[in-house]
């Protein structure tokens, strides 16, 4: 395997085993992408560890995939999980024959973790890091009001306006008070209004005429 020691092959050779693994973490693939990246790994370390550098160094990279795994799985935060990474890049780095090698192989796992995101818009996901995610809704049926609907329920109710309007200003439906918008028309306190549109908080009235 003395293709190993171009500098180009180790790069790639990391970015595809750091794309399959991290891939294996992300995704469900039925533990394919797992071997792939296992076996991948274990070229580039077999080849490069047969020298001086001792196994400490498949360990550290080991350790450094864990860290990743239980940031993802308890703390989920990132944070470890960043640890992690820096300790998967020394774990490369470290046996590699040259500067410019080291920071190649260091280049290749950041861009094979980061493009095994890719993998999610064609797997299922394993929900890594989903602690992070706000999975409660707030529905009425929890005593969660939703101010949209209230709102949506003023369109076409007669309403009068509390201030003047240039061009917004509070009008007072049934009792109770909104602020409000008559876009690009100015009215008098105590006008008579009706409110024509909803978008979202935003209310929209225009002057009954006839009133």
């Amino acid at each position: 395997m003395e293709v190993l020691n171009i500098a180009s092959i180790g790069f790639l050779v990391v970015f595809l085993g750091t794309l399959f693994l991290i891939g294996e973490l992300l995704v469900k693939a039925k533990g394919i992408f797992g071997v792939l990246g296992i076996g991948i790994m274990a070229v580039y370390f077999s080849y490069h560890i047969a020298g001086d550098t001792g196994i400490w160094v498949i360990l550290l990279y080991i350790l450094g995939l864990l860290l990743i795994i239980v940031d993802g799985k308890v703390i989920s935060d990132g944070t470890i999980a960043l640890l992690g990474i820096i300790l998967m890049i020394v774990g490369l780095a470290v046996p590699a024959p040259n500067f410019v090698y080291g920071a190649l192989v260091a280049m290749g796992l950041v861009l094979g973790a980061a493009a095994s995101l890719l993998f999610l818009k064609v797997f299922p996901s394993r929900k890594l890091w989903s602690k992070m995610t706000l999975k409660d809704q707030l529905t009425g049926e929890q005593g969660y009001n939703s101010l949209n609907t209230t709102y949506k329920d003023l369109v076409g109710k007669r309403a009068k306006t509390v201030t003047p309007f240039r061009p917004i200003g509070t009008i007072e439906v049934e009792g109770k008070q909104y602020s409000a918008t008559s876009e690009n028309n100015w009215l008098a306190q105590e006008t008579v209004v009706e409110v024509v549109s909803v978008d979202g908080t935003r209310i929209v009235v225009k002057k009954i005429e006839d009133e």
